[in-house]
């Protein structure tokens, strides 16, 4: 079992398979790309199996989440999910992607055992896509979508960002248009893990902001605690239901009591949050030959260690040195 000193459990595993991406988004990366991780420095696909089947035999993990970078960017994606579909106990699998990649592998992937896809889309507007993403692919996410949903990869759950100047006045068209194609729309605050370290609390869209927005045209009605449980978005139903809404207001309402997630990196380390400064090298302990039963012992550790809360709210707050592209949202 993952347990920290304050109580809570990790259950969910989120597995970085790349710190690369094939956009620019101006919340997370400059114009130019970053310093990539050398191919050596990646754990192997061999060694991501290893290190989930340990999470999810010995250490308690119910469900593994895939992230980036942008996942759909790894080579032997499809195989690591056939090989983590056939681990005991199975955990459940999702997928959180640009959605750019989708079109030729939702249904590879839903036949190798991917239970869902997240699908980050801020804007319904190419311009403002372009503008955002530094790349003219917008069309090339919504069939992304589409091809996610045909492939039966659902619920496909939408993820927005809105920033103030090019989108903030989106969120009543964005789930007017996730409503209609039976997408599950959730907003995230924009949080301190730019590259450029650009962000500014004063300057971010909040959940009350979005919320007031989306109430101009829909009655929300909220889900409540109990149905929340340790997910990090808030939900409402939406005209009386069925259609939901989500917010993930990590920065100005954290849900960090209620966290129940651990991190592996692209290169193998441990982060017990987003906003950690700190990591625990498993890749080390792997290659050096450590047995299960060491590596299961390092991650406990880690993850005893993890703090109460991310901190945003503290003045001495530090913005840490990797980017979201390099940890894995």
């Amino acid at each position: 079992m993952l347990i920290d000193t304050y109580g809570r459990v990790a259950t969910d595993l989120r597995v970085s398979l790349t710190d690369r991406c094939n956009l620019r988004c101006t919340y997370c990366m400059p114009e130019e790309g970053l310093q990539w991780l050398a191919k050596p420095d990646l754990l192997t696909d061999d060694e991501i199996v290893r290190l989930i089947d340990i999470a999810v035999r010995t250490l308690g993990i119910e469900e593994v989440r895939f992230t980036g970078g942008e996942p759909l960017l790894r080579p032997g994606l499809v195989g690591i999910v056939e090989r983590v579909a056939a681990l005991a106990p199975r955990p459940r699998m999702s997928l959180t992607t640009n959605g750019i990649g989708l079109v030729r592998t939702a249904t590879a992937l839903k036949a190798a055992g991917l239970d869902r896809v997240n699908v980050s889309l801020d804007t319904l507007r190419p311009d403002v896509f372009k503008t955002l993403t530094r790349r003219d692919r917008h069309q090339d996410v919504l069939d992304g979508l589409a091809a996610a949903r045909e492939a039966g990869l659902t619920p496909v759950k939408v993820n927005s960002v809105l920033m103030p100047g090019l989108n903030d006045d989106e969120a009543p068209d964005l789930l007017a248009w996730a409503i209609e194609h039976d997408y599950e729309l959730r907003f995230i605050e924009q949080m301190p893990l730019d590259a450029q370290h650009g962000w500014k609390r004063e300057g971010m869209v909040t959940a009350g902001d979005i919320l007031a927005s989306l109430r101009t045209r829909f009655d929300l009605t909220p889900e409540g605690a109990d149905a929340r449980g340790s997910a990090p978005a808030e939900r409402w139903l939406v005209d009386g239901g069925p259609h939901r809404v989500g917010v993930i207001a990590s920065v100005t309402r954290p849900f960090c009591a209620a966290c129940d997630r651990t991190r592996l990196t692209a290169d193998g380390q441990i982060r017990t949050c987003l906003f950690a400064t700190e990591e625990t090298d498993l890749r080390a302990a792997l290659r050096s030959g450590a047995p299960d039963e060491e590596i299961a012992r390092v991650w406990k550790l880690a993850m005893w260690g993890k703090k109460a809360g991310a901190g945003l709210d503290d003045p001495s707050f530090v913005q840490p040195d990797r980017p979201m592209s390099a940890i894995g949202g």
